[in-house]
C-alpha cells in the first residue's frame, strides 16, 4: 500500500505559495511566502506539540536493536524498519509543527500510545519462549499493517484540520485560498485511494478470480457485488482493488463509499479532484457529473480507468445512473446489498463454506501467541461455527467474543447456541449490521417490512414454499389471490439480499400465475432477527407468535397462560412433543398439545419435525374463528394427520395447505368446510381415501372450493368422481403423480374452470372426451404426459384457449381436425417433437405463436 501524498496548498494570488508539508521536510521560512508571511507566522502559533519523535525513535531503534540480536524474527522486523523510515517524514513535519505551534492535541496521544506499545511489542518479543513465536510474529505484521493504514488516513485527517486552522487565519488576513480538503462543502472526503484489506482473509479466493475475469476478459464494464450484510463485500472490493493484475490491468484506481445518504458532488470531487488540485464551484449535480465526464476523458488518456463504489444503498439509482459512462476504457463496481439492474450485472457473494468458516473462526477466537488459557478441541469449534452458517461478521463477532477465553465460556455459549439461543440474539453488532437492511425499508415499503418479519414462521434451513407465502399475505394483506403481488414483493426483498428467491423449473406464465416450482431461502440469521424483533414486543401485543417446542417457552406450561391477538401464529414442534392433551394412556408415537388462548389468529401455521408417526391437531383450533389459513408441513418422515373434525365450525376458513402428511380422515367432518376457496396437498398420501370415507357429499362439505393443488402425491392413482361436481371450481392442477391413469370422464361438468394442468403424470394416457365442454378454459398443460398419445377429438370446443403447454409428449403423434377452431389460442408452448404437428394449422390461428423451449430444472433445489 502506498503512503498518500503529503498534502500540498496553493492559493490564488501571485507568489503567494504556502506548502505546509513536503516528502522532503524542507522547511520555509515566512518570507518564502509572499505576502502573507506574517499571516503564516501566526498560524503557526496555533498549533500545540507532543513528544511524538521520541516516541518513534525508540520504537526504531527497538526494532533494529532486536533485528540484529535475533535471527528468528530478522526478516519481518525489517520490513516493520522500512515502514517506519517511509512514514519518519510524516512525523518530523508533526514534531515540527507540534513544537513551533506549542499546543498540545489529543490526536497525537493516539499516535504516541501506538509508538510506545510498539516499542513494548518488540521488547517483549526479544525475550518469548520458542512456541510463541509465531504470535509474537503475527503481532508485529499487525503492527506494520496498522501503522500503514494509520499514516494513509488518520495522519491525513488530522493535518486537514490542523490547516483548517492556519488557513482560516489566512484568509482573515486577505490570503486568497481554494482546497478541497478543507472546504465545508468537501470536508473529511479523504483519498480516493482503496483502503487496504483486512490482514487476514478467506474464501474471497474464486469470487475475486470472477469478479477478474468479468472485469478484462470478459468485458463487463458495469458489475454489482451483492450480498447479504456481512458477508464481505467492501473486503472483497478492497482486495480487487489491491490485486496486482488488476493494478497492472488499470492505471487509475478510484475508490468512494456512498453511503445511505450520499452527497454527490462531494463523491465526485474526491473520485477526480487531486488533494491540491483547485476546485470549481458546481452549479448543480448535473454540472458537477458533465464535469466528471471530462475528468474522465482526460484519466483515460494514460490508460483504463476502475470507479470501485463502496456501499451503494436503495434509493440511489439515480446517482448510479451518472457512473453509466459511455465508453469502454473506465469500468464499475458497486457493493450493494441490493441488485441494480438496470445499472449492470449482479455478482451474488455467497456465504463461506465449512472449511473457509473454521479458518475464519479460529483466527478470529484463538490468539496467536499461544497465551489462551486452552486449545479448543476441534470439534468444540465445529460445532460453534456450524451456528454461525457461513456468517463472515458472525464468525468474527462470535470469535472475538470469545478469544482467550477459559474452556467454561465456550462450553457456556456451545451449550446457549445448542439451546436455541441464536448468535443474533447474543451479538449487538450483528444484529446492528443486519438491522440496518431492515430500517432501510422507509414508510413506502411497510409492506415488504411486515412480509419479511413473516418468514421467521418457517423453521431454519428449510425451503420454503412460495404457494405457502402466497396464500398468507393473500388474507392476511388482501394481495391478489393469484400470487402476482406476493411474487413481486418475495423478488423486492430478494433484490435486497433479505432472501433467495429460486424456482426449480422455469416456465412461468402470464395466465397461469401458478407458481408451485418457486423457493425461498434465508440466511438463518436474517430469520432469528425476525425472530428477535417479534419478541422485543408483549406476547399480548404481538402481530406474530412464534412457539419452538425445541426451547419451550416458560408461558407454555403455565396454567394460566398470555393471551395473544396475533394474526400469524407459527408452532414448530419439537422431538419431545405429544398432541394429545389431559390423557396419561397418550401412545408415545402422539404429539401433545396444551389449551392455548388464541382467539384471533387469521393464519395457523404447524411445523412438525420429529419420528412420531401421528398429530392431531389441537382442539384450541375450534376457538380460532377468525382463521383464514392452515398451513401444516411435516419435515420428518411421513405422519398422519388426524383431528380433522376441528375446523368443521371454522367458518372463514379459506386456504388450507397439507404437505408431506397422510390424511385418510381428511373429510371427517360432518359440517363441511363450505367456505374453502382453496386447498393444496403437496407429497399427502391416502388422498382418495380421504374423499371416499367423506360422511357427506364433496359438493356439500366443500361448496366453496375455487383452487385444487395436488403435487407430488405418489398413491394417487384417480381422482373421486365427486370432483366433477364442484361447479365452482376455476383451477384443477395434478402434478407429479406417477400412479394417477386418467381424469374422471365427467370433468367436462366443471363448467367455470380456467385452469387445467396435468403434468408429468406419466401413466395418463388419454384425456376424457368431455375436455371440450370447458368452454371457459384459458390454459391447459400436458407437459411431461409421456404417455399420452392422443389428443380429445372434442379440444376444439375449448374456445377461450389462450395457452397450451405440451412439451415431452413423445407419444403425440398427431392432432385432431378441431384443433383449427382454437381460434383464440395465442401461445403453444412445445418441443421439438411436437411442434410439427401445429405447422398445418397455423394458417387457421392466426394469433398463434409458437415457442420451442428447452426445459430448465433445477435439480439441486428438487
Amino acid at each position: 500500500m502506498g503512503l498518500m501524498p503529503l498534502p500540498t496548498f496553493k492559493n490564488s494570488p501571485p507568489g503567494v505559495c504556502l506548502i505546509l508539508w513536503s516528502r522532503a521536510s524542507k522547511h520555509k521560512t515566512p518570507s518564502d511566502f509572499g505576502g502573507c508571511g506574517e499571516e503564516i507566522s501566526m498560524a503557526l502559533a496555533l498549533v500545540g506539540g507532543a513528544a511524538l519523535g521520541a516516541a518513534f525513535q525508540g520504537l526504531l531503534t527497538a526494532v533494529i536493536k532486536v533485528s540484529k540480536k535475533f535471527a528468528g524474527f530478522h526478516s519481518i522486523l525489517k520490513k516493520l524498519e522500512a515502514t517506519l523510515e517511509r512514514i519518519k517524514p510524516y512525523i518530523q513535519e508533526m514534531e515540527r509543527l507540534n513544537d513551533e505551534l506549542d499546543r498540545p492535541r489529543k490526536e497525537m496521544e493516539k499516535f504516541i500510545q501506538i509508538l510506545q506499545d510498539g516499542e513494548k511489542l518488540i521488547q517483549d518479543c526479544s525475550s518469548c519462549y520458542y512456541h510463541q513465536r509465531i504470535g509474537y510474529a503475527n503481532k508485529i505484521k499487525a503492527l506494520d499493517a496498522s501503522l500503514l493504514r494509520l499514516f494513509q488516513v488518520d495522519v491525513h485527517a488530522q493535518v486537514s484540520r490542523d490547516v483548517k486552522e492556519i488557513l482560516a487565519i489566512l484568509k482573515s488576513n486577505g490570503c486568497n485560498w481554494n482546497y478541497r480538503g478543507v472546504s465545508d462543502e468537501h470536508e473529511n472526503l479523504g483519498s480516493c485511494n482503496a483502503p487496504g484489506p483486512p490482514e487476514f482473509m478467506v474464501g474471497l479466493d474464486v469470487p475475486l478470480k470472477e469478479l477478474k475475469r468479468w472485469l478484462c476478459e470478459d468485458g463487463e464494464s458495469r458489475i454489482v457485488i451483492k450480498a447479504l450484510g456481512g458477508c464481505g463485500k467492501t473486503t472483497l472490493a478492497k482486495e480487487l482493488c489491491h490485486d496486482n493484475q488488476v493494478r497492472e490491468y488499470f492505471k487509475h484506481i478510484l475508490y468512494a463509499t456512498v453511503s445511505r445518504s450520499p452527497n454527490l458532488i462531494a463523491i465526485i470531487t474526491k473520485l477526480f479532484w487531486d488533494e491540491d488540485e483547485r476546485v470549481p464551484k458546481f452549479q448543480n449535480e448535473e454540472d458537477a457529473a458533465n464535469q466528471m465526464e471530462l475528468k474522465l476523458k482526460k484519466k483515460e488518456e494514460s490508460g483504463d480507468v476502475l470507479l470501485v463504489l463502496d456501499d451503494v444503498w436503495r434509493g440511489s439509482e439515480s446517482l448510479l445512473a451518472k457512473f453509466k459512462f459511455r465508453t469502454s476504457k473506465s469500468k464499475v463496481v458497486v457493493t450493494s446489498r441490493n441488485d441494480f439492474p438496470e445499472f449492470g450485472s449482479t455478482y451474488d457473494l455467497k456465504s463461506l463454506n465449512d472449511d473457509d468458516a473454521m479458518a475464519l473462526f479460529r483466527h478470529s477466537a484463538i490468539p496467536q501467541n499461544g497465551s489462551c488459557y486452552f486449545t479448543p478441541s476441534n470439534d468444540l469449534v465445529k460445532k460453534i461455527v456450524g451456528h454461525c452458517k457461513g456468517l463472515p461478521l458472525a464468525l468474527e463477532v462470535v470469535g472475538r467474543s470469545l478469544h482467550g477465553r477459559p474452556v467454561e465460556i465456550w462450553r457456556s455459549r456451545l451449550k446457549k447456541l445448542s439451546e436455541g439461543q441464536s448468535v443474533v440474539d447474543s451479538e449487538a453488532d450483528l444484529r446492528k449490521c443486519l438491522q440496518s437492511s431492515i430500517d432501510a425499508l422507509n414508510d413506502e415499503d411497510v409492506m415488504l417490512k411486515e412480509c419479511f418479519m413473516d418468514l421467521g414462521s418457517f423453521p431454519e434451513d428449510q425451503k420454503i414454499p412460495a404457494t405457502a407465502l402466497i396464500d398468507m399475505w393473500a388474507e392476511l394483506y388482501n394481495l391478489d389471490k393469484d400470487g402476482i403481488d406476493a411474487i413481486a414483493n418475495l423478488h423486492e426483498l430478494s433484490s435486497r439480499s433479505l432472501l433467495n428467491l429460486a424456482v426449480t423449473r422455469n416456465d412461468a406464465s402470464e395466465i397461469d400465475g401458478w407458481y408451485s416450482d418457486a423457493i425461498v431461502m434465508q440466511h438463518d440469521d436474517l430469520r432469528d432477527l425476525a425472530i428477535y424483533q417479534s419478541k422485543q414486543e408483549l406476547i399480548k401485543e404481538r402481530k406474530r407468535l412464534f412457539v419452538d417446542f425445541s426451547k419451550l417457552p416458560e408461558w407454555w406450561t403455565e396454567e394460566e397462560q398470555p393471551q395473544s391477538s396475533a394474526r400469524l401464529v407459527s408452532i414448530s414442534t419439537g422431538e419431545m412433543f405429544s398432541s394429545s392433551q389431559g390423557d396419561l394412556q397418550i401412545p408415545e408415537t402422539e404429539v401433545r398439545w396444551c389449551n392455548m388462548q388464541i382467539p384471533d389468529p387469521e393464519v395457523l401455521i404447524l411445523n412438525f419435525n420429529q419420528t412420531q408417526k401421528k398429530y392431531k391437531l389441537p382442539e384450541f383450533i375450534k376457538q380460532m374463528d377468525k382463521l383464514k389459513v392452515l398451513i401444516v408441513t411435516n419435515y420428518g418422515i411421513a405422519v398422519e394427520l388426524t383431528n380433522f373434525s376441528v375446523l368443521g365450525s371454522l367458518s372463514n376458513l379459506k386456504r388450507i395447505r397439507l404437505e408431506k402428511v397422510s390424511i385418510p380422515t381428511l373429510c371427517n367432518t360432518s359440517m363441511g368446510l363450505k367456505n374453502l376457496e382453496k386447498i393444496s396437498l403437496v407429497m399427502c398420501y391416502k388422498i382418495g381415501q380421504a374423499f371416499a370415507s367423506s360422511t357427506i357429499q364433496i359438493t356439500e362439505m366443500l361448496a366453496n372450493l375455487r383452487e385444487i393443488n395436488i403435487d407430488y402425491c405418489n398413491d394417487l392413482v384417480e381422482l373421486p368422481e365427486g370432483f366433477c361436481d364442484l361447479v365452482r371450481l376455476n383451477k384443477l392442477s395434478i402434478s407429479n403423480c406417477p400412479k394417477l391413469s386418467a381424469l374422471p370422464e365427467g370433468i367436462g361438468k366443471l363448467a367455470n374452470l380456467e385452469v387445467l394442468r396435468l403434468r408429468a403424470c406419466a401413466r395418463v394416457s388419454k384425456l376424457p372426451d368431455s375436455i371440450g365442454s370447458l368452454h371457459k378454459l384459458s390454459f391447459l398443460d400436458i407437459t411431461g404426459c409421456v404417455r399420452l398419445s392422443e389428443m380429445p377429438n372434442r379440444i376444439g370446443g375449448l374456445r377461450d384457449l389462450r395457452e397450451f403447454h405440451m412439451r415431452r409428449c413423445p407419444g403425440l403423434c398427431e392432432l385432431p381436425s378441431s384443433v383449427k377452431d382454437l381460434v383464440d389460442l395465442e401461445s403453444v408452448i412445445c418441443d421439438e417433437s411436437t411442434v410439427l404437428l401445429w405447422e398445418s394449422f397455423k394458417h387457421f390461428l392466426p394469433n398463434l405463436t409458437l415457442s420451442v423451449r428447452e426445459e430448465s430444472i433445477n435439480w439441486h433445489l428438487l
